[in-house]
């Protein structure tokens, strides 16, 4: 089933013509964990231990859990408990988070959403109308490496309305099991191996991992008249697929003139774009991630033909037959 996402934040000038908080397209499954109707409105819940259904098999981080149906009535607050505690970096608000999770209703233990099976952890935002508020506020503070259960009533889920595509009513309480995978912000920049960079045809990049824009140098030379796409940074994550959504720190310069048109680093933003629509977009670029592995800082070069070619974003430095150059941390995939 598509649904309509809130994912995207901080996209690339000129490159997808979406603005932050639309529909990207993506299919990400069943609804899920997608925006409460309720969740500008609803007043910050009371968090309590419970009470919350047993999980009976599945209990390791990373696995498919199994829960109990709900016994009894649910409080009708915010029920949260640390099953497992990680030892990784807090959780902050608006930052981005990857995670696998199982949802399901209370009343009648029916599972309506995980991302187990799909074999693809959610990628969202920890931020307001980006994602249901019991998430919001039960995440906020835990350690990436965490499972947590929580109890979510209603008006901090999908409030009075429901969720009729995934079976859920406007009274229901959702029981979700949550593996807090990783958390990003605009700090964060690919870990990978430096790889040598040994082709003075091609520009330069800095392999800082500080979170601060890498310094690239371009040759005077002229730009090769093929896609370039190569490793400065190679991570050690699974490869990005077509079909797939890139959270990303990234900048995009002209070859001629060397100028920035666009970035992220220091921006205090992240990118987040799906590779399909990035080929409508700038196809060199979408071309050039595709394959790639997460992880990695990677400098991607764009003939005219691949990128805007003599239809460039006006009032800008990208001109008509203008060669570009990007340099993309590719931080997550989804």
């Amino acid at each position: 089933m598509r649904r309509r996402s809130l994912l995207l934040a901080a996209l690339p000038a000129g490159l997808v013509t979406l603005a932050a908080c639309g529909d990207d397209g993506s299919d990400t499954g069943k609804t899920g964990v997608s925006p409460s109707p309720s969740g500008s409105s609803a007043p910050p819940p009371k968090i309590v231990d419970g009470p919350l259904p047993a999980v009976t098999a599945g209990v390791k981080f990373g696995e498919k859990p199994t829960i109990a149906k709900g016994s009894g009535e649910p409080s009708k607050n915010l029920a949260v408990k640390t099953l497992i505690a990680g030892s990784g970096r807090p959780v902050a608000e608006n930052e981005f988070i990857q995670a696998d999770y199982l949802g399901q209703i209370w009343d009648t233990g029916k599972v309506f959403d995980n991302s187990y099976d799909r074999g693809r952890p959610l990628l969202m935002q920890l931020a307001q109308g980006t994602i249901i508020d019991g998430w919001r506020y039960a995440l906020l503070g835990k350690k990436t490496g965490s499972r947590i259960e929580i109890a979510v009533p209603p008006q901090y889920g999908y409030g009075k309305s429901g969720e009729s595509q995934a079976g859920i009513k406007g009274t229901d309480t959702l029981v979700f099991v949550i593996d807090l995978i990783d958390s990003f912000n605009s700090s964060s920049s690919a870990k990978g191996k430096a790889v040598a960079q040994g082709d003075a045809a091609l520009p330069k990049v800095a392999t800082n991992t500080d979170g601060k824009v890498p310094k690239v140098t371009v040759p005077k030379s002229a730009p090769p008249k093929k896609l370039v796409s190569e490793y400065v940074l190679e991570g050690d994550g699974a490869q990005v697929k077509s079909d797939q959504t890139v959270l990303c720190q990234f900048q995009g310069l002209v070859w001629d003139s060397g100028k920035t048109f666009q970035q992220t680093y220091g921006s205090g933003r992240l990118s987040q774009f799906s590779i399909e629509q990035m080929q409508q977009a700038v196809k060199g670029l979408a071309q050039g991630l595709t394959g790639k592995k997460v992880g990695s800082r990677v400098l991607v070069v764009v003939p005219p033909e691949l990128g805007y070619g003599d239809n460039p974003p006006s009032g800008g430095v990208i001109k008509k037959g203008s060669t570009l150059v990007f340099t993309v941390d590719i931080l997550a995939a989804m």
